[in-house]
This record gives C-alpha cells, sequence and structure tokens, in this order.
C-alpha cells in the first residue's frame, strides 16, 4: 500500500479532498476525538483513502494501524491475554479498520469486534473505518449485538459517503485488453479462443 498516497490520487475527487483536510488538520483531529466512517458500494475506492491518510500520517511519525477485523480475530484467537492485544490496538494513535461488515458474524467474533471498538472510543484516540454497509443499515440494525458496535462507531466517525464505478472492475478490464494485445501478438501462436 505503499503507493496509495494523495500524491496518486485524483485530488478533484470531494472526498478525497476531505480525507486530505483530515490529514492537514489532524491534530485538532486527535484533540477531539474525531473518525470517519468511509460508506459505499464495493471497489470505489474506501480502503485506497483510508491508506491515503494513514500513509501521510505515517509520514509524519504518526502511529498508525491499519488492519481488519478478520486478521483481528485471526490474531487473538489463540492468545490467552486477548485485552493486551486490544489494548495494544487503542494505543495507536491512528487505528483504521478496513471492510467492516464481511467478518464472520459469530457471537465470538461480534464480542472481539465489541471489544475494539468500546476500547478505542475509551482511549480517546480517532477512528477510521471503511465498509460496503450502506449507512442506513448500519443506522438501523436491528441485532443487538452489531447495533452496540454501530452506535459506538457513530459516536466516534463521521460518515462518508465514497460512490462511482469499481475501480477494480476498470483496472480489471485494462488488463484484460493489455493481456489480449500481448497475447495476440505471439508469433504464429494459434488464438486461444
Amino acid at each position: 500500500m505503499e503507493e496509495w498516497t494523495f500524491e496518486n490520487a485524483d485530488m478533484s475527487d470531494t472526498v478525497m479532498h476531505r480525507a486530505k483536510k483530515y490529514v492537514d488538520n489532524w491534530e485538532e483531529m486527535k484533540r477531539n476525538h474525531i473518525g470517519c466512517l468511509f460508506w459505499g458500494p464495493v471497489g470505489t475506492g474506501k480502503s485506497f483513502i483510508a491508506g491515503c491518510i494513514a500513509n501521510e500520517l505515517l509520514k509524519q511519525e504518526v502511529m498508525v494501524k491499519m488492519t481488519n477485523f478478520n486478521t483481528i480475530i485471526d490474531d487473538i484467537f489463540p492468545l490467552a491475554d486477548k485485552t493486551e492485544y486490544i489494548n495494544a490496538l487503542a494505543s495507536y494513535q491512528l487505528l483504521i479498520i478496513d471492510d467492516l461488515g464481511v467478518e464472520r458474524n459469530s457471537e465470538y467474533a461480534l464480542g472481539i469486534i465489541f471489544s475494539v471498538i468500546d476500547r478505542r472510543i475509551r482511549s480517546g484516540r480517532p477512528l477510521i473505518i471503511t465498509t460496503n454497509l450502506p449507512l442506513k443499515e448500519i443506522k438501523n440494525e436491528t441485532m443487538l449485538d452489531k447495533r452496540r458496535i454501530y452506535d459506538r462507531i457513530l459516536e466516534m466517525c463521521t460518515p462518508m459517503y465514497v460512490g462511482g464505478t469499481s475501480k477494480r472492475e476498470v483496472i480489471a478490464s485494462m488488463k484484460m485488453e493489455k493481456a489480449k494485445t500481448l497475447l495476440n501478438t505471439n508469433r504464429g501462436e494459434e488464438d486461444c479462443e
């Protein structure tokens, strides 16, 4: 993710511009415990935006951790002292959780997610989350365990919609065209179709 930088981004994009302002105002964001919830369809650049924020703050020697709940749950499962791991996550100046909502929905997983989010709030440090979940679904969740998690996220993270077409589909299409060109230029070989 080293190339996920504002220099490599389309800065005419409104959300990308807001992400840059977040970094420019980092001390104020940190002091006021202000985070972001980047939500929207798959492939629209939410992780890229969060990565740009992370990389820019890392350049400024801010301690940032970018991860996801599947990784956290896998890391924490074998540990005897889960609290130590959760406290370590809370100690980063900025914690970024990518792809909220793709993790398992087990009681155990939801308990870990709640603990991480709740501990983060109590740490007084900002949190950034990306998700494909619609904001309406987050706000109107009926399952109590999820509602407790989402309520805390909305308390500390300003929702920002990241829309547009899937950048992954565009990249895949470009790669497919390039592959077709390269594969069709082999000397005298039969077409693979």
